[in-house]
C-alpha cells in the first residue's frame, strides 16, 4: 500500500460531530490524551479519562472547554487488576464506542510489574491487550472501533519471546522500541480476527511522530537531554501529533490495515495512510504475540458478532 494523504488536509475542525458518542482514552491527563480529550468533547462526546493519578486528571479536566462532558477514571495499565476494575466498571456502565489505547511510558530502568511482567511491555502492550479484550464486547453503536497508538520506530523493534522480563538482557529504549512493534502486531491481528468474525468493530494504528510532550523527559538524565534537544529541531506541536489518531478515532474514512502518521513534512500537517512495515506485516509472529499475551493476562478477547446497535 502506498502512502497517502486524505483527498485535502484535514485537521480537528473536521472532527464529525461525536454527540452520543462516547469515547475512551488511556493516558489522557497530559500531552496526546489530554488534547484529545478536549478536541472529542468540544465536539459532543462524552469522553472517559482513564489516567493513574486522579487527582491530576482532575486538574486537567477542569481547566479544558465542555469539562461537564468528561470523566475521570483510575486506570494503571501496569496492573492487570487495575485493568479488570476499570473495565468492569466501564462495562456496568453501558460501554462504550470508541476505545483510544493512548498511554505509555518509555526508556525506564527495568521494573516488574505486580504480576510479573516488564513495566514498559507490562504498560503499553500487555495493559493494552487486556482493557481492550474485556471492553470489545462493549463497543456499540454505529462504527465502533480500537485505536492503538504506535510509535514510527516500530520497524526497528522485535518481540524476545524467550526473555520477555528483560532478565537476561535489557535496554530501556529497546524494551519501549519493542512495545511499539508489539502495538502493532496486536492493532493488525486484532483487525484480521475482527472482520473474519463479521465483526462491527474496526481496529485502526496511528501515530504522532515526534511529539513534543512530556514523554521525552522521561529516562536517564543523557538520554533525556538528546530527545530534548532533537524535539526541538523535529518535534511537533501536541496538537499536530494528535491530528492522525483524532483521524483514526473519529473520520468515516480512516482505513485499517494501515498505520495513519503524520504526513511527511513538518509544516503541513495531514493524516497519511502508511503501508505498514517489516516486521509489522509478519501474520505469524503477530499470532504467537497473541496468543502469549492471552497466557500472561488471562483474557481471550471475546470478538462480538452482531448488527450495529
Amino acid at each position: 500500500m502506498p502512502e497517502s494523504p486524505p483527498r485535502r488536509r484535514w485537521t480537528a475542525a473536521d472532527i464529525p460531530d461525536q454527540s452520543g458518542r462516547t469515547v475512551l482514552i488511556t493516558g489522557a491527563s497530559s500531552g496526546l490524551g489530554l488534547h484529545m480529550t478536549g478536541e472529542l468533547a468540544r465536539r459532543g462526546a462524552r469522553v472517559v479519562m482513564a489516567v493513574r493519578d486522579v487527582a491530576k486528571g482532575e486538574r486537567a479536566r477542569a481547566a479544558l472547554p465542555a469539562a461537564d462532558r468528561i470523566e475521570v477514571r483510575h486506570l494503571d495499565l501496569v496492573d492487570l487488576d487495575s485493568v479488570r476494575d476499570f473495565a468492569a466498571r466501564i462495562v456496568a456502565d453501558g460501554g462504550g464506542h470508541v476505545l483510544v489505547n493512548n498511554a505509555g511510558i518509555g526508556n525506564l530502568p527495568r521494573r516488574l510489574s505486580p504480576q510479573g511482567h516488564e513495566r514498559q511491555f507490562a504498560t503499553n502492550h500487555l495493559g493494552h491487550f487486556a482493557l481492550t479484550g474485556l471492553l470489545l464486547d462493549a463497543l456499540t453503536g454505529p462504527d465502533p472501533r480500537v485505536v492503538t497508538v504506535t510509535s514510527g520506530l516500530y520497524p526497528l523493534g522485535t518481540i524476545p519471546f524467550d526473555d520477555l522480563t528483560g532478565e537476561r538482557r535489557f535496554s530501556p529504549g529497546r524494551a519501549y522500541i519493542n512495545t511499539k512493534l508489539a502495538n502493532v502486531l496486536f492493532g493488525l491481528e486484532l483487525d484480521r480476527r475482527l472482520r473474519a468474525a463479521g465483526s462491527p468493530v474496526r481496529s485502526l494504528l496511528a501515530h504522532p511522530g515526534m511529539a513534543r510532550t512530556a514523554f521525552i523527559d522521561q529516562g536517564p538524565p543523557a538520554l533525556v537531554g538528546l530527545a530534548r534537544s532533537v524535539a526541538r529541531v523535529i518535534g511537533r506541536p501536541v496538537a499536530d501529533g494528535a491530528v492522525p489518531i483524532l483521524y483514526a478515532a473519529t473520520a468515516p474514512d480512516a482505513p485499517t490495515g494501515a498505520v495513519i502518521g503524520t504526513g511527511p513534512t513538518l509544516r503541513k500537517v495531514a493524516p497519511t495512510v502508511e503501508a505498514v512495515r517489516r516486521p509489522g506485516t509478519d501474520a505469524g509472529l503477530a499470532t504467537r504475540l497473541w496468543q502469549v499475551s492471552e497466557e500472561l493476562t488471562g483474557v481471550t478477547p471475546l470478538l462480538p458478532v452482531r448488527p450495529s446497535r
